[in-house]
Formats: C-alpha cells, structure tokens, sequence
C-alpha cells in the first residue's frame, strides 16, 4: 500500500513539474527570442539602438489599419499617422516589399547599405515586440525600397508623405491612380523619428527569474477572481436546482421523466455558442422577458450576472444527471423502509438519501463548478469581455492571444491547466476513498453474516 501511494505522489510530483518546466520554457523561450538579437529595444517598443551605430530610433509606432474618412469635406486618400513632420515612414506594400521614407537631413544616408542595414535592424527587431501576434517585418522576406522624395507611385498607387491635416498632425496618404479604394495599397504602416544614438537612455529589461517576477507583477489577476466569483455564485444556484430537478425527476411518470431529461440535459450537448444566442435573445429587448426587466430598470446583457447565469446554463446538467444517476443508484427498499417507520419525505431526503449520494453529488458538484470556471462562448456571447467585471480566464486567454500577448495567455492556459488538474486529482481521491469505504463495510456485513 506505501509503495502505491508513493508511486501515486511521485506521478502527481512528475505531472506537476512537467506543467511547470512547459510554462517557464514557453516563457524563457519568448524571453531569449527577445534578448537575442544586438538590438536594445525598450519595454514600450518605442525605442531602439545598437551599440556602434550612430543613429537610433525613437517614438516608434505601428499601425495596423489607417483611416480613408474625409477631413472637412476633403478627401486624402487612405492614409496613416506619421510620428512628425520630419519622422520617417514605411509602408508595407506587399508581403515582399516595403516603401521606406526617410526625409532629408534625418541623419541617414539611404545610399549606404551599411547605414541602411543598420536600420533595418533596428526597425525588424522594434516591430517584432510592436506587432501585437500581426504579420513582422522579420518574418517575410521583404525588399526595402528608400525614398527622400515625398511623393511616390507604385503598384498603380500614389503615396504622398509628410501630409498635414491639421497644425502638428502628419500623415502618409495613398491614393488609387483610378479613383478606387486605396485600403489595399498598404499591409500596414510604421513610423518613427531617427534621432542620435547617445541622446536614448534605454533601460536594461530584466533576465531570467528577475524578468518572470516582473512579469507576474505586471498580470492583471482580475480574471481569476472573475472566474472564482462567477463560478462559485453559480454553483449556488447549480447545486440546488440540480438536486430538486433530480429529485423531481424521480417523481414523475417515465412518460415525463424522458422529455423534461431531454430539455435539462440539451444544453450539455449544444454548443457553447448556441447557449450564449439563446440566452441573449431570451433576455433581449424583443422578448416579453426582456421587456419586463427594462421596465423593472434591470440590465442583464452584457453585465456580470449575465456571465452568472451563462455559468448556471452550461454547468447545470452535470450536476443534475450525476444527482439523478445518484438517485437512481439507491435501494427503493430503503425508502419503503423508512416510510414504514413513519418518516416524512423531507426527512427521508435529508437523512438517507443525500448522506448515501453525497459520494456522486460531491463529485458531481466538483465538475460542475470546473466547467463553470472553463466556461468561453456562452459567456462571451451573453456578457461580452469587460475586464474586471465579465471577463473571466479563457475569455482573457483568447484576447490576449488575439492581441499578440501570448506570453500573458500562456499564464493564463499554465493557471487553467493546473486547476484543472486539481479539480481531477480531487474527484479521482474522493472516489478512490469513498470506494474503499464501502468495501470495507460492505466485507463488515460479509463477515457479520458468516458469524
């Protein structure tokens, strides 16, 4: 029995480890992908340098999408903001070629490969921490192409740099040659100012255990506690709607009993995202119901008890078939039993058959709130993503993954999976104690009736 139990612990201990050595090879991995390269590149993406070369870049920004509204009745063209009057500009053409703009007297010599070099690796390694998980610089196979002339025309597209709109805002303005759409002129823009390498004081990002303290001083924990509310409010509510709808279900004709297990059960099979739609139209402005909480000055879309009420929906049928399945488990004899002493049918539920089913309920009430804190579609559809109020764990994991922060999703993924696993380890312990109970009483009755 010792051997097993240390062989259990040591497989729990292998298992943990494993998660913890995924984790933080994830993490080191993306940390030394971003300290190998020469370039210093701040914590804001903003600014970057390499030692020995005279000239950096400051006030980087990236932008994914521009803007092809008129100004005050003028049409500029599809156009992206420039850093300043004399900032320089790139404009991704094509996943194989890029526009460089550099304006005279920048400090750089666009006619040296070396000084464009330089800068090309100061703008792939600036990019790649600005990205956000879009497309880099450093990963296509990109032909840079300089210009100092502030109008230019490529690919059946003009592109004007340096354009004022209004006093202190710049911009890159391209236009379709025949008058179209000229969105697709561009991937996306960058621009920045080249200002002398001595004048940036870039400070030193911190490595190894210092860089993962910094990073978990910098997690917003605000979507465990979400979760944790979410989950444990709706087990509440789960825990007893489960136990009464199973109990209920025990009372009813079978002819009953297989439709109202049906309309229980369903939303166990339907997707996630199917659940969260019908609740959104249920307590939308064109149902009765909807209606009627207006009138009562109640807002549940899009709000934290509507993330409750997604929790309850989709966890409540695995407490009701695992209560229901508990029931069904116990001796009718019993009942009967107990009847005949006189018991009332409150007492018989409270002091026989919910101490006989605790072992599944238990159980059953474990998975239940482990699928309430996983839960994503239903609750996103029903009350969106507001940090700290609806936006629990795997809707955080999914918009930072979105947002390119695959460092913060991985935490969260690394946090999911070890709950998940404790949530497992618990069910599987509880079983195994509760089964060694019973054989134990039930090898007590053996031997009682042999004597």
């Amino acid at each position: 029995m010792k051997v097993a139990n240390i062989s259990a612990i040591g497989g729990r201990s292998v298992v943990f480890m494993a998660l913890c050595l995924l984790f933080m090879s994830i993490f080191f991995g993306q940390a030394h992908a971003a300290h190998s390269q020469e370039v210093e590149v701040s914590v804001e993406a903003t600014e970057a340098r390499i030692e020995g070369v005279d000239f950096a870049i400051s006030d980087f920004t990236r932008f994914n999408k521009g803007s092809a509204r008129e100004y005050q009745g003028t049409y500029f063209g599809y156009r992206y903001p420039m850093a300043a009057k004399n900032a320089f500009a790139v404009v991704v053409v094509s996943e194989s070629k890029a526009l460089v703009y550099v304006p005279s007297g920048s400090g750089l010599d666009i006619a040296s490969s070396e000084a464009t070099a330089s800068f090309e690796a100061l703008l792939e390694a600036i990019d790649a921490r600005a990205s956000n998980g879009g497309i880099t610089l450093s990963n296509n196979s990109l032909t840079y192409e300089y210009t100092s002339e502030t109008s230019v025309v490529e690919g059946g597209y003009r592109y004007e740099f340096g354009v004022q709109l209004e006093p202190g805002y710049y911009y890159t303005c391209i236009y379709d040659e025949q008058g179209n759409d000229a969105s697709s002129g561009a991937l996306f823009s960058e621009s920045g100012l080249l200002v002398s390498a001595q004048s940036l004081s870039i400070s030193k990002q911190p490595e190894g255990f210092e860089a993962f303290r910094a990073f978990l001083t910098s997690i917003d924990f605000r979507p465990f506690w979400v979760s944790l509310r979410t989950s444990v409010v709706a087990m509440l509510f789960v825990f007893v709607l489960g136990l009464l709808a199973a109990w209920f279900s025990q009372r009813i004709s079978n002819r009953f009993k297989d439709i109202l297990d049906s309309i229980l059960t369903i939303p166990m099979v339907l997707p996630p995202t199917v659940c969260g739609f019908l609740l959104l139209v249920a307590f939308g402005n064109s149902t009765a119901l909807g209606q009627w909480l207006l009138s009562m000055n109640i807002e549940l879309i899009f709000s934290w008890p509507a993330a409750v009420i997604a929790a309850i929906v989709v966890s409540f049928p695995l407490m009701y078939r695992t209560a229901r399945g508990a029931f069904e488990g116990l001796d009718p004899s019993l009942g009967d039993a107990a009847r005949t002493l006189g018991w009332s049918e409150r007492h018989i539920f409270f002091k026989l058959t919910m101490p006989l089913s605790w072992p599944s309920i238990a159980a059953g009430t474990v998975l239940a709130f482990a699928r309430a804190m996983g839960e994503f579609g239903a609750t996103l559809f029903v009350a969106g993503n507001y940090p700290g109020v609806t936006q629990t764990m795997p809707i955080a994991i999914y918009f930072e993954w979105m947002g390119g922060h695959s460092d913060v999703a991985t935490f969260w993924v690394f946090v999911v999976i070890l709950f998940s696993f404790v949530v497992i380890l618990f069910v599987n312990r509880y079983a195994a104690r509760t089964q060694r109970y019973r054989k134990l009483g039930s090898d007590s009755g053996e031997g009682a009736v042999k004597r």
